[in-house]
């Protein structure tokens, strides 16, 4: 699975968000304000996702819909293994360090997050 550009992943965690065949207008109006883009560069996204396989697209009368044909589980997945492998040598501890270290995580969060591990650890 190819890993998206930013601006291709803003467009498919709309795709994502809206759960259901969208056209170019809908996923215009689920832009933040501030990162509005032009019809032409949306459909321009739109059309490179296509090629990448990301998304189907089929005539709905005068308007193309576009399908997402990658769910967005499978994409998160992938990428955070590869951001595991790349950034952090496929060290959980060396990724969580990075945010703990950083005080990127809060009491609450490092909580959540030790309920998730014995949940995880119950499972095996």
């Amino acid at each position: 699975m190819k890993r998206l550009p930013d601006s291709e992943l803003e467009i498919m965690m709309i795709v994502w968000e809206l759960d259901k065949p969208v056209t170019r207008f809908e996923i215009e109006e689920q832009m933040e304000e501030e990162r509005k883009l032009s019809p032409t560069t949306i459909l321009s996204f739109l059309s490179r996702l296509q090629e990448k396989g990301f998304l189907e697209v089929r005539k709905s009368g005068k308007n193309n819909v576009y399908i997402a044909l990658i769910d967005k589980e499978s994409y998160m997945q992938t990428e955070s293994r590869n951001i595991l492998k790349r950034l952090y040598k496929n060290s959980a501890k060396n990724f969580l360090a990075a945010l703990y270290d950083g005080d990127s995580l809060s009491q609450e969060e490092l909580k959540e997050l030790a309920d998730y591990i014995s949940e995880k650890r119950k499972e095996v």
